[in-house]
């Protein structure tokens, strides 16, 4: 009774998600000052070394590793102001994030899944009330920060508001490359028929006519709003900070061969290839790695399922894309868990307990198993490249597939579903 009233009330949810947040900001200082393990991000440094060289006057590409928009470094500026405080106010700025996108997620459950009060605020809580996110974001991680523009992209299009939509589409792929797969399944989805413009019928017809039917308004709109977008904000890093700007916010992406803490199978094969003494192959399988990722994730997964479910096939599409990545860490994760509040609710996964238990039991000891090997390596100097991390790799890279095709199978199910209930009325 007392957790049925907890979710009744969007207050204590949300003042709940904030005081969680709040208590691993403060644990993390704790841990930064007594432990030799430290509770902050590596990343997190490097967020504020860029945003000290900007302070300073110079480009923050200056920071060796700095391999994001400018932007980022611009947001956390108050970092460089002294006390330990303002040191942390980029994690709390990112925690904040966590917890508008969790709101968001609520309003998108209430005002287009017709979801009631107490059902959306338990499905919203899958973010906001998840240690896992609490932790990345207060970590140090600007992943949940990506997680508000996102959400608000997903919640525009869904509004109708066009523009809005083509601003965030713009600025989400600026700040973070991932969110142009996106843009596939947003177009595809907004048919006449999705905007309530016209009945099926007319989408039937000559090629000319159904060409005509497919460049419509909203389409035009939001790809005119993020082309813009998109190009200015490029245009002024670039005039900002030249050359680097473009190589090491774009082009790095291309040709990285992290292989730390990187759950994909290509993990073994970029440590070899970026081993000093090692021999450099004429021909790098990593490098064909974006092939069956974008033909996933940016063309095979929007075209089947976008008419489908719009919120469920960029689920999808992100599980896709993490999973076939080349690499593929922990904090990735959260791009796609920004989803689940919008497909658990009528999924295979919820309605099969045994399915949903076997899934998530499944990704849990996938990780676990990789996490162990990862942990040998590097605290106790043992080598598990081969087998043991190799073959982990493989074991969470099949787990992945086999939940990304239960996702795909139920979304495309569900829609033939509401398909056939809509014409039997």
């Amino acid at each position: 009774m007392a957790l049925s009233g907890f979710f009744r009330s969007p207050l204590l949810v949300f003042t709940t998600a904030s005081f969680l947040r709040a208590v691993f900001l403060l644990y993390g200082l704790w841990q930064d000052a007594n432990s030799p393990m430290k509770y902050t991000d590596i990343d997190y440094f490097v967020f504020t070394d860029a945003a000290r060289f900007i302070s300073y006057g110079h480009s923050p590409y200056a920071r060796d590793t700095y391999r994001y928009t400018p932007l980022l470094a611009w947001m956390i500026y108050p970092t460089t102001w002294p006390g330990t405080l303002w040191f942390s106010s980029g994690k709390s700025l990112f925690a904040i994030g966590d917890v508008v996108a969790g709101w968001m997620m609520y309003r998108i459950l209430r005002e287009y899944r017709g979801l009631e009060k107490e059902r959306a605020l338990k499905f919203a809580s899958i973010w906001l009330l998840n240690p896992m996110v609490a932790t990345i974001s207060t970590r140090g991680s600007s992943e949940g920060l990506l997680g508000v523009f996102v959400t608000a992209l997903l919640w525009a299009v869904l509004a109708k508001e066009m523009v809005l939509a083509g601003l965030l589409l713009g600025f989400a792929v600026h700040f973070k490359i991932y969110p142009f797969i996106y843009a596939a399944s947003i177009v595809w989805w907004l048919d006449e028929t999705s905007v309530g413009r016209v009945s099926k019928s007319r989408t039937r017809g000559s090629v000319f006519a159904q060409l005509l039917v497919f460049i419509n308004s909203q389409r035009i709109t939001i790809a005119i709003a993020g082309t813009v977008t998109f190009a200015l904000l490029n245009i002024g890093m670039y005039q900002m900070y030249g050359w680097p700007f473009l190589e090491h916010s774009y082009f790095y992406h291309l040709t990285r061969i992290d292989h730390r803490h990187n759950f994909s199978p290509y993990n073994t094969l970029l440590y070899l290839n970026s081993s000093l003494g090692g021999s450099q192959s004429t021909f790098e399988l990593e490098r064909l790695a974006f092939l069956p990722q974008l033909l996933l994730s940016a063309v095979m997964i929007p075209l089947a399922l976008a008419k489908k479910d719009l919120p469920s096939t960029m689920l999808a599409q992100t599980f896709a894309f993490v999973a076939f990545n080349k690499v593929c860490t922990s904090q990735y994760f959260l791009w796609y868990m920004m989803f689940l509040p919008y497909y658990l609710p009528d999924s295979v996964l919820l309605r099969s307990p045994t399915i949903g238990f076997t899934a998530l039991a499944a990704w849990i000891a996938g990780q676990a198993a990789w996490l162990q090997q990862g942990f040998q390596l590097e605290f106790n100097g043992y080598s598990t490249f081969m087998p043991g991390l190799w073959l982990s790799s493989i074991v969470f890279f099949v787990v992945n597939v086999a939940i990304l095709g239960v996702i795909i199978y139920d979304t495309r199910s569900r829609g033939d579903r509401t398909v056939a209930a809509k014409k039997s009325k």
